[in-house]
Formats: C-alpha cells, structure tokens, sequence
C-alpha cells in the first residue's frame, strides 16, 4: 500500500451534508464529542480509510483482539430541526508526518467533496492550563467573518494570534478554504493529558446549538464525573504524601536540635 485506501462498505446519498473531523487530539475531547454522537443519535459507518502514513502497529483491545489503524466515516440523515445530512471522520489515529497529514487529508476531502460537502467543522482540544478545568470552556476559529460570527452568537471564544491548529482539525479547514468550502474549528479547553469527558461534552453542546439538534448527553455527565473522582483521589494521593514528606522534615529538624 503506497496510497490512501479508502473502502466503501455501503453506498449513499447525501443532501449537501456538513463535514464533521474528529480525530484523536488533545484530551480525545474531539472525538469523544464524535463517538458520542455516532452512539447516541444511531450513525452507520460506510467507508474505511487505511494509509501507510498511520502508525506502523495494530491496536489490541478487549481480550486480546486485533484492530488495524484506521479511520471511519459514518453519516447521519435528517439531524435536528434543520434536517441536516452528516459525515463524521472518526478513527484511532492521525498520520504521522507532515506530508502524510497532507495526503490523507486531501485524499479524504476528495472523496467526502463527491457528497456535496457544504461546510467544514473539526473538533479537538486546547490546552489552557495544566491543571484540570471547572466549566470547561469551548474556542473556536474559522474560515471567514460570517462564520466567525456565528461562533460568537453561540458564545464560543475566539482564538486570536495564539498559534496555529495542527493536524488535521487544522488541514481540513485550510484544504476546504482552496475549494471554496467554509468551516469552523471548535477546541474543549482541556489540560490534554487524560481523556477528558468533560470538554467533551461542552464542545458537543456548542456543536449542537450551531447545527440545531438535541442530544442526551447523561453518558458523558456520568465518565466526566468517574474522571472527576480519578482526579480528586491521585491529587489527594499527592498531597498526603507531600504531607508526609513535610512532617519527616520537621521530625529530622527537632532531632538535630
């Protein structure tokens, strides 16, 4: 393989549907957001990707099964009130170098463009502080001024002269751009070290509001709150130990004394 494989298991028509990407980011809050979706709205996977620019392993999961790097596309009919068609690029990897980003992303554009693509969001994360975030907040960037302002109508924070979106969250608005395809980039703030429902779950409320649909999001409430334990119990964890390590000190300075 020296090329984007791109197999399609199910043929489709699609009206003028919305691109979501959603490739593992910062936090996963992307395609956490996505995978959400796919699950709880009910998405059918047509088409698998495979490149030689994704990493060289296989994953193993749950008692020892084999799965391939890939990325999926999956497509929704009739989301929300405005009846929107949906193609959502999930998988468990990005490339790994740059020209291979630009290969299969382009490669991708071209072949979801043959639906009728009509406009662009990508999903991810953005690293505000190390620390984890109460109420989360949900930043965004895009293509021109029109889209700009429906980003702040939906009280998404701009990003401004901070920096650059890598990847693909980043390439697929820039490659749309050529092609005269609008697009937005919504980033879960995140300290990106763990995989963060939380932001997840801010981002998909924002991405709801613009495109005009509901979702439950009660899962993502209930493994926002199992990281919330996580979090409490090791930063508890680090504080009896530096407790500890305090006392010890104090103990070896009144023996000298």
């Amino acid at each position: 393989m020296n090329y984007t494989e791109i197999n399609v298991l199910e043929e489709i028509e699609l009206d003028n549907p919305v691109f979501i990407e959603a490739l593992p980011g910062l936090g996963h809050v992307g395609k956490l957001a996505a995978d959400h979706i796919i699950d709880e709205l009910g998405a059918t996977k047509f088409a698998e990707i495979y490149s030689p620019t994704f990493p060289p392993q296989v994953v193993v999961k749950d008692e020892g099964i084999i799965e391939n790097m890939y990325n999926e596309l999956y497509y929704l009919k009739d989301v929300g009130e405005d009846e929107l068609d949906l193609i959502i690029l999930v998988g468990n990897t990005q490339a790994l170098s740059p020209e291979g980003q630009y290969l299969v992303c382009k490669d991708t554009l071209d072949f979801v463009c043959n639906y009728g693509i009509d406009r662009i969001y990508t999903l991810g994360g953005m690293v505000t502080s190390p620390q984890p975030v109460e109420n989360p907040k949900v930043f965004g960037a895009a293509t021109c001024e029109a889209n700009v302002e429906l980003l702040k109508e939906a009280d998404i924070e701009m990003r401004s002269n901070d920096g650059g979106i890598v990847g693909a969250s980043g390439l697929f608005l820039g490659l749309g751009i050529r092609r005269g395809i609008e697009g937005s980039c919504l980033m879960g703030e995140t300290p990106g070290y763990f995989i963060d429902a939380e932001a997840a779950e801010a981002l998909l409320n924002k991405l709801a509001l613009l495109l005009n649909f509901e979702i439950n999001t009660d899962k993502l409430d209930e493994r926002a709150e199992e990281t919330r334990q996580m979090i409490a119990k090791a930063q508890q964890m680090e504080q009896d130990l530096i407790n500890k390590a305090n006392a010890g000190n104090a103990d070896d300075l009144r023996y000298i004394g």
